[in-house]
C-alpha cells in the first residue's frame, strides 16, 4: 500500500461541518464510546466500536490497539457497550462498516449517501479537529474488510511496515498522540495476492500449518485477499498432496480418501530438479544444527519420507495435506482472503490410479473417464477446504515450443470435462484457467473465444518474469483475468533479487490491459520483501509513478534500447552448425552459423531508402511450430508468425527482401518478436547507392559479410522510477540514520544485482567462472558501501535487519567468489589429469587450489548461515548441501583422494562445526491465533557452546509482569515452547525468548525485546 506519508485527499470535497457532524453524532451513540484515560490534547482515550461490531471489526479494533501499543508504549482500551461520555470531548478511534454509519436514521442524507459510496473493500482514514482541541480518527469500511484494511493503514501511518515474512516496527517509540489522517481509497484490482509456488525446498514444500497461517495472516495486511497454490503431476517430476486425483467411488461419504498414490512434498530424502538425497547430520559448517532429524521434510510427510510406500501412508498424506490447507483457508475466509487450488491440463493420471481405472474396465483416454476424474476431485476438494477457486494450469512447454491442433483440442476438451463435472456436483467454487502462457502460441487469447465467460483466465509473465505482463490479456473481454508477475525467478533462486521497479511495471501493465486481477508468484518471502511491498502498494494506487504506456511491440526490449554508436546485435546467442548442408543458396556458410534468441539489431546509417535482406535458415528443429516469430523494421511488422520450417523445411535458405526502408534518424531498427521459442537469423544485407553492410548473424566473416556485430546485452522493458519507494523503505528497516543514502543505493541496484546463479541441473546452480576475482568483484562495490553504513544503525531491530541485508549481499559476492575458485580449481586439476603419475602434481597444485576453494565455501555458508530465518531459507541451506555441493566438492574431492591416495586433509574439506555468533531463530512467526488454541513455537538456534538457558518469556498485552517458561530440547538446535494454556485464554499476548550458552553470549529474539516484542491478537 501507499507510503507514509499520503497525498492529501480532499474527501470528495465533503464540507468540514457535514464530517463535524458525523463524528459528533458518532461519539454520542453508545456504541461509539470512549473512556478518559489521558488528557485530551490530540491523545486518544480508547478504541470505539460499534455495540453490534462483527468479529472482523473487533479484530480490527484489536489490531489497531497492538499496532498502537507497538509504536508508543500505550494500550488502549476497547470501547463496546460501555455508558457514552459528553458528546467531543474527548480524543479517540472510532471504527465501523458504512452499513453501520449508512444505517443511522439521524445522519442527514447527503452523510448516508456519502457512506454508501464506499465500494467493498475500500476504506476511509480521516482525522477530525475539533474546536475544543480534541480529535477523533475515523476507521470506516465499504465493509467488514474495509474496515480491517483501514485499521492496517492506520497502523502504517504509525510507521508499522508489512510483509509475507511478518511485520516491521522501527525501535523508536512516538508520542502517544494522533496523526493527521486524510485518505480514501479503493483496490485497483478486485484480487490482489501470492501464488507460491511448490517444487522446491525454498518455498511451501517444506512449509507447515503454522507457516500458512503466519502467512495468510500477513495478506490483509498488505491489502492483498487471493493465494493459489499450483500442483504438479506424477512424472512432472512427482505427485504433490496439493490436490488428490481419483473416482467418485474412491471417497467416503464425509469425503475421506479410500485409494490414492504416492504423493509427496519435496524433502531431504527425496532426489529431484538436481537435488540429491543427503542426511541433515552431514550439512555443513554447523548447519545441521538447525534440523532435529537427519530426514527433513514438511509435517505433513510424517513418516512418510521420502513419499509414502503403503496404500495406508498414501492416503494419509493427503489428509494430513487437507487438514493443514483447511486451517489456512478457514483463516484464509475468516480475513477475507480468497483461496485457489489446481492441476495441470491435459490431467495427468498417476499410474496406481490408471491401473485401477484398467482394472474396472474402463478406458482412461476417454472423455468420459476424465469427466468422472474432475467428479471425484471437485467432490473431494468441496469437503476438504474451503476454496473460492480451481484453475487449470495449461501445458509448460506452451511457453517455449509450439502446440499442435490436435494438443490444442486435448486441453480444451479436458477443460470442458472440469466445467461438466463442476456443473454436475454442484461445486462450491468457480474454475479458471492459469499457466506459464495465456492461450497457445497460435492464438494466445484463444479460451476468451472457447470458455464461458464465468471463468477467469490468468498466466505467469514468460521467460520466468523477464518478458512484461502478456499482452494478449488486452484481447480478452467480459471475464475476469489475472496478471501474475515473478516476485522472484527459480533460475536465481540462491541469491537475492530485488525486483519492486519490475512490480510497478508489470502492475501498470495488468491494469492498462484491464486485469481485474493480479498476483506475484514466488517461493522465498523475507528477501523478497521490496517486491512484496511494491506489488501490494501498486494494486491499490499507481498514480504517483506510472506514465502513460503506449501500446507497442509485445517484447519491448529491444524498442527502449539507447542509440549504439556502432552496429550492434541486442541480445542473443550464437550457434554454429558447420556440418548442415545447405540448400537454396551459393553461400551456404552463412547459413550455417545464426543467432538465437536475440531482440534485434541496431545499425547506424545516414538518412535515406535502403533494401534489407534478412536471411533465415533453420537448423536445429524437424518439425513445424517449433520456432515461430514476427520480424520488424523500423517498428513496423514486415513478417507475422514466421514458422522458417514449415516455410521450406530444415538447412534451407530462406531470403526476405524489403526495399524503400526509410531511415530518417540515422538508425536502422531490425526488432524479433518470440511466439514460440527464440527468434533466429543467419545473416543481413543493408544495400543503398551510397552505403552498404552486411554481417553473418552469429558468426565470422564470410565472402561480401562481416562478422557478426558487437552485442548490448537485452535488458528489461523500463520499469518506473523507485527512489520514492526504497527511501519509505529502507526509513522504516533500518532507521532514520541511514535510510536516505541507504535507499537510493537499493532503488539504484534494483533489477540490476549480479547473478552468479542460475539454472544449473536445477534452481540456484552455479558453474565455474574462469575471469579474474579482481574483474569480478568490481561488480560488488554496493556491498561495501552499505557496510560502510553499519556503526550509523542505532536501535538493536534496526541493527538486526541491516545485518540481514549485509550478510544477504555479502552471501551474493561470495557465491562470486567461490565460482571464479572453483575454476582455478578446474584448470589445475585439468592439469593434474593429464600426468601419467598425477599424485605430486595434485600436491603441488590442486590442493592448494582445493584449499581456496573450500576457504570460499566457508565464508559463502557462513554468511548464509547469518541470514537464516524462516523456512524457505532453511531450504536455500538443502539446495547448496543437496544440489550444488555433489558437483562442487564431493565428485572432485573424491578425484583428488584418489591422486593422493589417502583422505583430504581436514582443512580442504568442509567443516562440520558452527563457527559464529548466537543466534536465536524463530522459523514461523503467528501474528494471530484462535482461542484457547494450543500454542507451540519452534526455535532453531545455532551456538558454538552448548545451551544453557532458554526461555520464553509472555504476557497477557501490555499487562503484568511476564510469566517464563522452558523452552525444550527436540535435538541438536532445534528447540520447542509449549504457550500454557491459561496464555491462550488472554485476548492478545506478548512474548520474547532468550538463549544463552556456555560462551557467555546471549541472544533474544525478537531481537529488540524486550523494549519491542512478538505479539498475538485472539481471533474469534
Amino acid at each position: 500500500m501507499k507510503p507514509f506519508p499520503p497525498a492529501p485527499l480532499n474527501l470528495h470535497t465533503a464540507a468540514p461541518w457535514r464530517i463535524t457532524f458525523l463524528i459528533s453524532f458518532l461519539t454520542s451513540l453508545p456504541g461509539f464510546i470512549f473512556q478518559h484515560s489521558f488528557a485530551d490534547d490530540g491523545v486518544p482515550l480508547a478504541i470505539s466500536i460499534p455495540s453490534v461490531a462483527s468479529p472482523t471489526e473487533r479484530l480490527a479494533a484489536r489490531e489497531v490497539r497492538r499496532y498502537f501499543y507497538l509504536r508508543t508504549g500505550q494500550l488502549l482500551p476497547i470501547a463496546t457497550l460501555a455508558e457514552r461520555a459528553p458528546s467531543g470531548e474527548q480524543s479517540g478511534i472510532a471504527l465501523g462498516t458504512k452499513a453501520q454509519l449508512a444505517a443511522l436514521k439521524q445522519l442527514e442524507p447527503a452523510i448516508r449517501r456519502r457512506a454508501a459510496e464506499l465500494p467493498a473493500e475500500s476504506y476511509l482514514v480521516k482525522t477530525i479537529n475539533r474546536a475544543n482541541g480534541t480529535k477523533l480518527v475515523l476507521l470506516a469500511g465499504g465493509d467488514d474488510i474495509g474496515v480491517l484494511y483501514a485499521a492496517y493503514r492506520f497502523a502504517e501511518h504509525l510507521g508499522a511496515r508489512f510483509y509475507l515474512h511478518g511485520d516491521v516496527l522501527p525501535d523508536a517509540k512516538i508520542s502517544p498522540r494522533l496523526p493527521e489522517l486524510d485518505e480514501m481509497r479503493k483496490p485497483l484490482f478486485r484480487l490482489r495476492g501470492i501464488q507460491p509456488f511448490h517444487d522446491f525446498p525454498e518455498g511451501p514444500d517444506w512449509w507447515n500449518r503454522d507457516d500458512y497461517l503466519a502467512i495468510v495472516s500477513q495478506l490483509p495486511k498488505l491489502g492483498m485477499n487471493f493465494i493459489g497454490l499450483h500442483t504438479y503431476p506424477e512424472g512432472k517430476p512427482n505427485a504433490e498432496p496439493t490436490v488428490w486425483i481419483g473416482l467418485p467411488g474412491e471417497l467416503s461419504s464425509d469425503g475421506k480418501i479410500l485409494a490414492s498414490y504416492p504423493s509427496s512434498y519435496q524433502n531431504t530424502r527425496r532426489g529431484n530438479w538436481g537435488y540429491l538425497p543427503k542426511k541433515t547430520s552431514a550439512f555443513s559448517f554447523g548447519a545441521a544444527q538447525l534440523f532435529a532429524a537427519d530426514d527433513f521434510g514438511a509435517d505433513v510427510m510424517n513418516s512418510a519420507l521420502p513419499q509414502p510406500n503403503t496404500p495406508d501412508l498414501s492416503n494419509a498424506v493427503f489428509e494430513r495435506t487437507s487438514e493443514m490447507l483447511r486451517a489456512a483457508f478457514d483463516l484464509a475466509h475468516q480475513l477475507g482472503v480468497k483461496t485457489c487450488v489446481g492441476t495441470e491440463t491435459p490431467l495427468t493420471i498417476p499410474k496406481q490410479l490408471l491401473h485401477r481405472i484398467q482394472t474396472a474396465g474402463k478406458n482412461p483416454n476417454s472423455i468420459g473417464v476424465t469427466r468422472e476424474l474432475y467428479e471425484g476431485i471437485f467432490q473431494r476438494a468441496a469437503k476438504a477446504y474451503p476454496i473460492d477457486y480451481y484453475w487449470l494450469w495449461t501445458p509448460e512447454n506452451w511457453t517455449w515450443s509450439g502446440a499442435s491442433t490436435s494438443e490444442i483440442s486435448a486441453t480444451i476438451n479436458d477443460i470442458q470435462a472440469a466445467i461438466h463435472a463442476a456443473k454436475k456436483t454442484s461445486a462450491p467454487f468457480q474454475l479458471a484457467t492459469c499457466g506459464w502462457v495465456l492461450g497457445p502460441p497460435s492464438d494466445r487469447a484463444l479460451f476468451d473465444k472457447t470458455l464461458p465467460k464465468e471463468i477467469a483466465i490468468s498466466c505467469i509473465n514468460r521467460e520466468v518474469g523477464r518478458t512484461p505482463v502478456e499482452k494478449g490479456f488486452a484481447d480478452v473481454s467480459g471475464r475476469s483475468k489475472w496478471a501474475i508477475p515473478w516476485l522472484e525467478d527459480d533460475p536465481g533462486l540462491t541469491s537475492p533479487q530485488l525486483w519492486a521497479g519490475r512490480m510497478r511495471r508489470d502492475a501498470a501493465d495488468a491494469l492498462q490491459y484491464g486485469c481485474d486481477g493480479l498476483m506475484g508468484i514466488h517461493w522465498r518471502t523475507r528477501v523478497l520483501g521490496p517486491a512484496v511491498s511494491a506489488l501490494a502498494q501498486a494494486a491499490w494506487d499507481q498514480s504517483n509513478w506510472s506514465p502513460r504506456r503506449q501500446d507497442d511491440e509485445p517484447n519491448r526490449a529491444a524498442l527502449h534500447q539507447p542509440a549504439p554508436s556502432v552496429a550492434a546485435a541486442i541480445g542473443g546467442q550464437s550457434a554454429s552448425f558447420p556440418n548442415n548442408e545447405i540448400a537454396g543458396t551459393e553461400s551456404p556458410a552463412v547459413y550455417q552459423t545464426v543467432r538465437y534468441n536475440l531482440s534485434g539489431y541496431r545499425v547506424p546509417l545516414p538518412n535515406g531508402s535502403y533494401s534489407v535482406t534478412l536471411q533465415f535458415c533453420e537448423p536445429h528443429y524437424a518439425a513445424a511450430g517449433r520456432r515461430v516469430f514476427h520480424a520488424s523494421l523500423q517498428g513496423r511488422r514486415v513478417i507475422e508468425n514466421l514458422d522458417i520450417f514449415a516455410r521450406v523445411g530444415s538447412n534451407r535458405a530462406l531470403d526476405f527482401t524489403f526495399d524503400s526502408v526509410a531511415v530518417t534518424n540515422g538508425l536502422l531498427a531490425i526488432d524479433f518478436n518470440p511466439v514460440v521459442e527464440f527468434p533466429a537469423i543467419a545473416a543481413v544485407a543493408i544495400v543503398s547507392p551510397n552505403a552498404s553492410i552486411r554481417f553473418n548473424c552469429g558468426g565470422p566473416a564470410v565472402d561480401e559479410y562481416q562478422a557478426d556485430l558487437p552485442v548490448i546485452p537485452i535488458s528489461d522493458p523500463p520499469c518506473p522510477r523507485v527512489d520514492d519507494f526504497y527511501a519509505d523503505w529502507a526509513a522504516h528497516e533500518f532507521g532514520n540514520e541511514i535510510g536516505q543514502p541507504a535507499g537510493a543505493l537499493f532503488a539504484r541496484i534494483d533489477g540490476r544485482l549480479p547473478r552468479p546463479s542460475d539454472w544449473i541441473d536445477g534452481p540456484g546452480g552455479i558453474k565455474p567462472d574462469p575471469r579474474p576475482w579482481a574483474e569480478v568483484e568490481k561488480q560488488f562495490q554496493f556491498v561495501h558501501d552499505f557496510a560502510a553504513w553499519q556503526s550509523k544503525v542505532a536501535g538493536v531491530g534496526n541493527r538486526s535487519r541491516f545485518d540481514y541485508w549485509l550478510n544477504t549481499f555479502r552471501n551474493l559476492e561470495a557465491i562470486a567468489r567461490l565460482n571464479c575458485a572453483w575454476a582455478e580449481y578446474n584448470r589445475a586439476a585439468e592439469k593434474v589429469r593429464k600426468e601419467k603419475d598425477p599424485n605430486q602434481l595434485a600436491r603441488e597444485m590442486a590442493l592448494p587450489s582445493r584449499r581456496a576453494l573450500v576457504s570460499a565455501v566457508a565464508e559463502m555458508c557462513q554468511t548464509l548461515l547469518a541470514t537464516v530465518s524462516n523456512a524457505g531459507e532453511l531450504g536455500t541451506i538443502a539446495n547448496w548441501e543437496q544440489h550444488n555441493f555433489p558437483e562442487l566438492l564431493d565428485k572432485p574431492g573424491k578425484e583428488l583422494s584418489t591422486w593422493l591416495g589417502e583422505p583430504l586433509p581436514a582443512d580442504a574439506q568442509p567443516a562440520t562445526s558452527y563457527h559464529g555468533p548466537l543466534r536465536v531463530i524463530v522459523p514461523t512467526v503467528r501474528s494471530s491465533f484462535a482461542s484457547g488454541e494450543s500454542l507451540a513455537l519452534r526455535v532453531l538456534i545455532l551456538s558454538t557452546s552448548a545451551v544453557n538457558n532458554a526461555t520464553i518469556s509472555w504476557r497477557p498485552l501490555g499487562t503484568g509482569a511476564f510469566q517464563k517458561t522452558e523452552l525444550k530440547q527436540v535435538a541438536r538446535g532445534v528447540f520447542v515452547a509449549h504457550f500454557p494454556a491459561e496464555a491462550t485464554r488472554h485476548s492478545d499476548l506478548e512474548y520474547y525468548v532468550t538463549i544463552a550458552n556456555g560462551s557467555h553470549e546471549t541472544a533474544r529474539f525478537p531481537a529488540a525485546a524486550p523494549e519491542l516484542n512478538a505479539t498475538l491478537v485472539s481471533l474469534e
